[in-house]
Parts: structure tokens; sequence; C-alpha cells
């Protein structure tokens, strides 16, 4: 993934207006507050990790998706490794997935 991801990019700007959290933590707390409107599981993130948003999202009718290593994840974002990230922003999240749509 070492060009220039539109995906990637997004979730830069997501992360740089505040419309973003990331690590198990604070996502699982956006998802539980019903702020998260799309979560992005890294996918290299371990299978109780997987589980646990993919259960989590189920029950609160939150999309979620796997997509993009660690690595790239908290590269994207200005961090270190990140297997979750959450992004709050309705507009962003639709801009995010129909760019995953595309990329399909």
């Amino acid at each position: 993934m070492g060009v220039p991801n539109k995906v990637m990019s997004l979730l830069g700007i997501a992360m740089k207006s505040k419309n973003l959290v990331s690590g198990e933590f604070q996502t699982l707390e956006a998802v539980r507050s019903k702020k998260a409107c799309l979560v992005i599981i890294s996918t290299d993130a371990t299978d109780n990790t997987r589980k646990l948003f993919n259960d989590k999202c189920a029950f609160y009718e939150i999309p979620v998706v796997e997509y993009g290593l660690k690595e790239d994840l908290g590269r994207a974002i200005g961090k270190d490794l990140r297997s979750s990230l959450a992004v709050c922003d309705a507009g962003l999240a639709a801009a995010i997935k129909k760019q995953l749509e595309m990329e399909k």
C-alpha cells in the first residue's frame, strides 16, 4: 500500500477534524455511545478483536469493515499501530464506504 490511498487520506482528514477515534477502548466507547458511524478493523487484527467489534457493531447496528494493516491505519492517522478505528462523522463515513465499494 505504498501508493497514496483515498481511504487512508479520508481517515487522515477525519482524524484532523476530530471525527475519528482509534484504539480498542475508544472505538468501543464510540460504538456503545452510538457516536460511531463506521468502524474499521485492520485485516491483521486478532480474531478476538475482530469478533468483539463485529458483535458489538451488529448489536448497535453500526457498519463495520475490515481494511488495511495495523501499520497503515496507524500511519494514516499519525499514530502507532491501530487495529480499530471509529469514524464519528456521517459524511466522512459515507465517503469512506463509497471509496471502499469502488476499490472492490
